[in-house]
């Protein structure tokens, strides 16, 4: 598969997860349900790694860029998106998240000469417009669902994405030259959240009152939270640093930003409200966009 459909994947997994963590980022709050996500999610991938061997594919000298990408893209990166999300909703935080794209491309072009074809431009130009088509004029109304309903300072909401996006960004290109080695993705995966998670304890062990949960974990949260991290952080973070091998930081960003795109019908199903025709609009300007990217 071509790093262009593996980051299109991971995109799909993150508008499934996104809509899965509304519930539980609301029950724990915001740095206990990133932690309990991480955690489980570090748990899965150091075992697969362990029983594929990936661990052998790892050096010393692949560590401190990996630990840092987790710090910045997971443990920073995670923590303000599921803030941004408990105060904006899905599609409002997604939209914001998927600046990372251009940060990345604007990063990936200074740090690693990564250029865009005029074709290529006018895919990312179209996948971007359709985005903050699709989401900032995309709401049906102001009281629609509560999952569109603002909770908090509007600035702060987008300071909280917009961070998330640069970290997101970040993370990916300060992996990019390690995942360009004979480096096991899943085991990179793996390191990166051993680091986020690490940074969370350390963060709750100093006692902050915001690394507590809100409310205590049940079952059904934690059934919730598993599944969200084994389909957004084990596949979907795996699937982006395979795309990663062979992909223009850039590109791959791009196509994974289109999740707002995504989450329209997913939304549609849950909410059994119908996105109006701006959010059409900006869906169809993504599709094109971005199959002229992956063409």
């Amino acid at each position: 598969m071509s790093f262009e459909w593996l980051a299109l994947a991971a995109a799909f997994l993150w508008a499934i997860a996104g809509l899965l963590s509304v519930k539980p980022a609301q029950h724990l709050g915001t740095f206990s349900y990133s932690r309990w996500r991480i955690g489980l999610t570090a748990v899965v991938l150091s075992i697969v790694s362990l029983y594929s061997g990936g661990w052998a594919s790892v050096n010393s000298s692949m560590l401190l860029p990996m630990i840092l990408s987790g710090i910045v893209g997971i443990f920073i990166g995670d923590s303000t998106l599921f803030a941004c999300l408990n105060m904006m909703g899905p599609r409002q935080s997604g939209l914001l998240f998927a600046c990372h794209s251009v940060f990345s491309t604007v990063l990936g072009y200074f740090l690693f000469s990564e250029q865009l074809s005029l074709l290529q431009f006018i895919g990312f130009t179209l996948v971007f417009s359709g985005v903050v088509c699709a989401i900032f004029f995309g709401r049906k109304s102001r009281n629609s669902n509560q999952l569109e309903t603002l909770k908090g300072n509007i600035w702060i909401g987008i300071t909280l994405g917009l961070t998330a996006a640069l970290c997101q960004s970040l993370g990916g290109i300060i992996a990019k030259p390690v995942m360009q080695t004979s480096i096991d993705p899943i085991t990179a995966s793996a390191i990166r959240m051993i680091a986020g998670f690490s940074a969370h304890l350390v963060f709750r062990v100093s006692g902050a009152r915001v690394a507590k949960a809100t409310q205590p974990m049940n079952r059904k949260i934690f059934s919730i939270t598993a599944l969200n991290g084994l389909l957004s952080m084990a596949l979907g973070m795996t699937l982006i640093l395979y795309a990663l091998q062979d992909g223009n930081v850039g590109l791959v960003a791009l196509l994974s930003s289109t999740t707002p795109i995504m989450l329209l019908p997913l939304l549609w199903i849950y909410t059994k409200q119908r996105p109006n025709i701006y959010a059409w609009i900006g869906a169809i300007l993504a599709v094109i966009g971005t199959g002229i990217l992956v063409t």
